[in-house]
């Protein structure tokens, strides 16, 4: 009959204490005191648990892994950005560790608890708007270094390496209205994304700079389905078919927004009126994705420089890992344009 295998949870049992507190122990890092290191030492022995990679992470030592917890794996502007966090730490002899958190504050603090417990050598947060308190305190107190690579939001006193969304929605408002377009709608995301409501700053501001109106009507609020935003796209222009340009919030709703204004008879594209019955509806898109390219006209995009970003959190966790004492820092990595034919 094969016997029990021992597990940290085992330890802490055992020994009287938290998992937490094992793995500090275990890892070398952090504030315990002599005693109960002595306790969780004696209980390890005892139960027989064997020390696999925490063994290499003794005090002054290194585990070699990184942390990653994003929202959404499958969201491109987080895909992009892990290949990019990947790329750097690869190239240091470091492994990432990728886990999802989905939405809630719960999923995040399991997911970082997971990550301290593991011993890894640094934690990265992107995206999750609404990061629960004590998140520092903690990776502070493990001697955990911690940077976010976010699209809006951070934690106070940690790094944060973020593209300049205001500035993003500026460039593609402006990239319209000179062009001649004066009726332009914002379409997608949600009212409790800080990403939205930094976009829809820049994009008002540019209006109001231009001195064009903005009209409360024309900002379409509406989920990431490409169908959600295919039908919001065929209501808008049907209500109001003097919109000349829609700016997509991201990708996704891009491409379900191409298929209404299909479904409206009008065209895609950045000209003014093809003639009396069909207009063309200039259409661009706030972040780049491969699939921008594949419509017809290709999609014109402000790319968020998403994989830029996952290079610069990740030489800036590097240098925490290594010793640099640094004050906490807000690093903006500047979007770009790409032009097709779409707008």
């Amino acid at each position: 009959m094969s016997q029990k295998k021992i597990t940290i949870i085992d330890v802490a049992q055992y020994a009287g204490t938290s998992v937490t507190t094992v793995s500090l122990v275990l890892t070398g890092k952090g504030r315990i005191s002599p005693a109960t290191a002595e306790r969780v030492n004696q209980a390890v022995d005892h139960l027989g648990f064997v020390r696999n990679r925490q063994a290499s992470t003794l005090r002054g030592g290194e585990s070699g892994v990184v942390g990653l917890i994003v929202r959404d794996i499958c969201e491109p502007f987080y895909a992009e950005m892990t290949a990019g966090l990947s790329e750097m730490f690869e190239a240091q002899g470091k492994v990432l560790f990728l886990l999802q958190s989905g939405s809630t504050s719960q999923g995040m603090s399991r997911c970082f608890d997971t990550l301290l417990t593991h011993g890894v050598d640094g934690i990265v947060i992107a995206g999750g708007e609404h990061a629960p308190a004590g998140l520092k305190a903690k990776a502070d107190e493990q001697g955990v270094p911690l940077i976010c690579a976010s699209r809006a939001s951070g934690i106070d006193g940690v790094d944060l390496v973020r593209p300049d969304n205001m500035l993003a929605a500026k460039m593609a408002t402006e990239y319209l209205i000179k062009r001649g377009h004066k009726q332009i709608a914002y379409l997608g995301g949600l009212s409790d994304s800080l990403t939205r409501a930094d976009r829809l700053g820049g994009f008002c501001a540019t209006l109001v700079q231009y001195g064009l109106p903005f009209r409360s009507e024309w900002i379409i609020e509406c989920d990431y389905q490409q169908k959600c935003a295919a039908d919001a796209a065929e209501t808008l222009l049907r209500h109001y078919p003097k919109i000349s340009a829609i700016i997509c919030h991201k990708s996704s709703v891009a491409l379900g927004a191409y298929f209404g204004i299909m479904r409206t008879g009008n065209l895609i594209g950045g000209g003014a009126v093809d003639n009396f019955f069909q207009q063309q509806i200039a259409l661009i898109v706030m972040e780049d994705a491969p699939e921008a390219e594949l419509t017809e006209p290709p999609l014109t995009s402000i790319t968020s420089s998403a994989r830029e970003i996952g290079h610069a959190a990740a030489r800036r966790l590097m240098m925490r890992i290594g010793g640099q004492n640094l004050e906490a820092q807000s690093i903006i990595i500047p979007p770009g344009l790409i032009e097709r034919q779409s707008a």
